[in-house]
Order: structure tokens, then sequence, then C-alpha cells
């Protein structure tokens, strides 16, 4: 049990996909404006990042590989992400229709995004069970959750303070993720995992 415990911090914190590997960027900065929008992007891109885990594990152990057909691997997950993503569209314009117009076109980004798909990527190339893949896409995603949360906290923040002119919008914003960053790399070398 402790080592799940490892491995969702160490997700969450040590080797967070936004601030220490720099994955998901377009998103991160892209809704990050918003906290409302942040909120639902983080538990869409958690969603999204455990189902293709889950289904993504499933295909690489019981279809890829015993047909010996492991170079699909990407192709697959890439249908997976994509298959998952389109369902989340459904679901949020049927039953959530502001948060839908608030995502925009960053929800169908979900499915091209990077960290998306290298969540179960990492999760079958590390030979993780069903179990720890699912730790492991769960700390990620809320790994993002968080890093998306702070930066839209922040954001908002800096929207009604004096910011000079060559840093408004996305200048500050980076400067800011920057920082952040750094204050995540703080976290490295607490975990090894």
């Amino acid at each position: 049990m402790f080592e799940y415990l490892l491995l969702f911090l160490s997700a969450v914190l040590i080797n967070n996909f936004v601030l220490t590997r720099f994955l998901g960027l377009c998103i991160f900065f892209g809704v990050s404006s918003s906290f409302e929008a942040s909120l639902g992007m983080g538990v869409a891109v958690t969603a999204v990042m455990v189902v293709a885990s889950f289904f993504g594990w499933l295909v690489y152990f019981f279809v890829l590989t015993p047909l010996n057909l492991t170079f699909f691997t990407t192709i697959c997950f890439v249908l997976i992400v994509a298959s998952t993503v389109q369902m989340v569209d459904i679901v949020t314009r049927r039953f959530a229709p502001k948060l839908y117009a608030m995502w925009g076109i960053y929800l169908m980004l979900i499915a091209t995004n990077c960290v998306v798909l290298s969540v179960p990527l990492i999760n079958v190339e590390n030979d993780f069970n069903l179990v720890r893949s699912l730790v492991h896409s769960v700390g990620a995603g809320i790994g993002f959750w968080l890093a998306i949360l702070i930066m839209a906290s922040i954001r908002e923040k800096l929207a009604h303070s004096e910011v000079p002119e060559s840093f408004k919008g996305l200048g500050i914003a980076f400067v800011t993720a920057g920082l952040l960053s750094l204050a995540f790399l703080g976290f490295s070398g607490m975990i090894a995992l």
C-alpha cells in the first residue's frame, strides 16, 4: 500500500507532467485564465487520463503483447484517447453546456495533448500492473489539476494587478509558470520512483 502512495505522490508532485516534464502546456496556458474553466478542465483531463490508461493497459497486455503487435501501441493509444475525449465532449455538451462553452476548442485539444497520451505510454513502458497504472494515472491527473488550479488562481489575481505593459498576457503567464516549475522542482529527490 505504501508503494502505491509513493507512486501517487510522485506523479502529483515530483514528476508533475506540466511543471517538471513540461507536457500539456497548450491547455495549461489556454484554460488557466479562468479558475472555473480550469477546475472543469482538470476533471476532464484526469478522467480522460484514467480511462485511457485503463483501456490502454487492457489493449496492450491482452491484445498487442500476445499477438506480438506492440509496435501499434502509439496508434492504439491515440485512438483510445480520441474516443475517450469524444465521449467527454458528448457528455459535457449535453449535461454542462456552460462548461462546454468555457472550454471551447481546448476540449478537443485534449485528444492531441501529449500529457494525456504520455501517461498510458509511460504506464506500459514501466510495465506497471493495472492497479499501479491506475494509481499513476490518477496521480498524474491530480498533478495536472493542481498545476492548472494554482496557475488559474495566480492569473486571476494578476488580472487585477499592475503588470508592466511588456509582460501583460502570456508574458507574465510564462514567468509565473517558470516560477511554479522551480517550486515543484524543489520536490525532486524526495521520492525516487
